[in-house]
This record gives C-alpha cells, structure tokens and sequence, in this order.
C-alpha cells in the first residue's frame, strides 16, 4: 500500500478521538520514528510504499492510539528544552509547562559569574528533565536529583548518559527525610499537586496512563510536598539560594502565602504559555 492512502486511512480511523492536526501530528512522528521519513519526503515521492509487516506494526500502534495511549509511550521517547528523553510509564511525560520552569531557572543564573560553581537539586525527578536540562544548560552546575521512584531513576540514569551529563541520582522518600545533608543554591521540584476533586479535569489519556503516585494528591492536604520541601530548603538552601515550584493552577495564592508564612524573600508567582499559576520562586 501506498504510504500516502495509508496515511488518508490512519488519521481518518482517529478522527472520532483526536483532531485531524493531532492526529496527522501523531502519522508524521511515527513514520520519522519507524521509517526515517520526515513530511518533505512523502510529499516529493508520494509514490512510496508500505510492505506487509509494515502495516502490521503501523496497525498496532493505531489500535494502541484508539485506547489512548499516548504517543510518547508509544514511541519511548519525548523532546523536553530541545533534548531528547526515553519515557514510559513509570515516569511522568514533560509539559511545555515544565520547560518555563526550567527556561526560569536558567535565566536566573544568567546574571551571575559563569565560573561560580552551583550545587543544584531536584526533587520528584522523574524522567530526569528538569535536573539533566539545568546540567547541561547551566556552567560548572553539580546536579542532583531525588526520587522515590527507582523504577523512574532507572530511566532518568538512561537519559543522564543519553544526553552526556552527570547527575547523581538519589532513591528517596522527600516526605521521610529530615535533612538533605549539604547545602544547595537552588532547589527546584515539580511535585504531585492535582487534588482528587480534579480529577474530572484530567484527560483520560493521562489518566489511564501516567502513574498516579507523581500527579495525585490528597483533597484535604494538597501542600503536602511544598510544606516539606520549602521547610528542607529552609535548612539547606545557601545565602540568597533560590526555591522554584511548579505548582497546581489554583492554588497559586495558597502558594504565595504558604512562602510568606516560612519567610522567603523576593518571592514571584508566574503564569504559563496558558494563564494559569503555574510557577513560584523564593528565596532565603
């Protein structure tokens, strides 16, 4: 079969789901990904062919999409501040919400001396994307980074040494852990912050898919992780160390509140590419 009526037939068989940009977006990201053909290809030879056990998989991954798998699974990898990342499903799949966060930070440092050294430390890492960006993005930065998860630092390892940056990682329960026994200049965390109540918010996709220990909360303590976090990093953040939270889009005046109870300074909410809270600095 011709890829060009393959394609016709693909995003037509989705339609009752996904969009026709989306899925058309989801086509042209499988065939780069299994066929090394990119949109300018198939459109200067549209004579080019499926062979049988071609369809085959392509079949698959379609029946997969109508269960709404997302695709990132579906292919084991994402793009995250123009790096590469394997994901799956013990780890969360990074938003461009996340990406802000992390441009954020980066800024942050732009103003200092390039040669000074910055200890830098992530909580609930996940895939790795926040703390391997800051790596290879910020000058003589010693990363670190914390997840109870070691299933997902299996995969945040991985894409340490698929993106040639050190990170250490560390297995850790953050809820359990009374100190981080060095000091830090900046402390960042992307920490489960949807409260069960939201739930009805969240596409299924997401739902179905991605693991509920990194997203969910509970209703009746949705602060739980920043109550934790920001009285760790009143212990070990250094002299003017900065805290950065993405955080849950209504509960950015809680947020503000909450910093100003535990006395950081300079303390900024931010909205994302959307309009929502999404982002609070702090510091000591």
């Amino acid at each position: 079969m011709k890829i060009k009526e393959y394609r016709s037939q693909f995003i037509q068989e989705l339609l009752p789901i996904y969009d026709e940009g989306e899925a058309e977006s989801f086509f042209y990201l499988i065939l780069e990904e299994k066929r090394q053909l990119k949109r300018i290809d198939l459109a200067l030879d549209p004579q080019l062919v499926f062979l049988n056990e071609e369809i085959t998989l392509w079949n698959s991954i379609l029946e997969q999409l109508k269960l709404e798998i997302p695709i990132q699974y579906l292919l084991g990898k994402t793009s995250f501040y123009g790096l590469e990342f394997e994901v799956n499903d013990d780890v969360l799949i990074p938003r461009p919400e996340t990406e802000e966060l992390v441009e954020w930070i980066i800024q942050s440092t732009m103003s200092e001396v390039t040669n000074t050294k910055r200890n830098v430390l992530d909580i609930g890492t996940g895939s790795g994307c926040i703390a391997i960006s800051l790596a290879k993005a910020i000058p003589n930065a010693k990363v670190y980074a914390i997840d109870v998860s070691e299933k997902a630092l299996a995969i945040a390892k991985r894409n340490a040494v698929l993106n040639q940056v050190n990170v250490t990682f560390i297995t850790q329960n953050i809820l359990e852990t009374e100190d981080l026994n060095r000091q830090f200049d900046i402390i960042v965390s992307n920490p489960p912050y949807v409260r069960n109540l939201e739930k009805q918010e969240i596409k299924k996709n997401v739902l179905d898919n991605e693991p509920h220990l990194a997203l969910f909360v509970e209703d009746d303590d949705a602060l739980i992780f920043y109550k934790k976090i920001a009285a760790l990093a009143q212990k070990n953040l250094s002299d003017k160390g900065q805290l950065f939270f993405e955080i849950n889009q209504y509960l950015g005046k809680d947020m503000v509140a909450l910093l100003e109870k535990m006395n950081f300074k300079n303390i900024e909410l931010r909205k994302d590419i959307y309009g929502n809270d999404r982002m609070i600095r702090g510091t000591i």
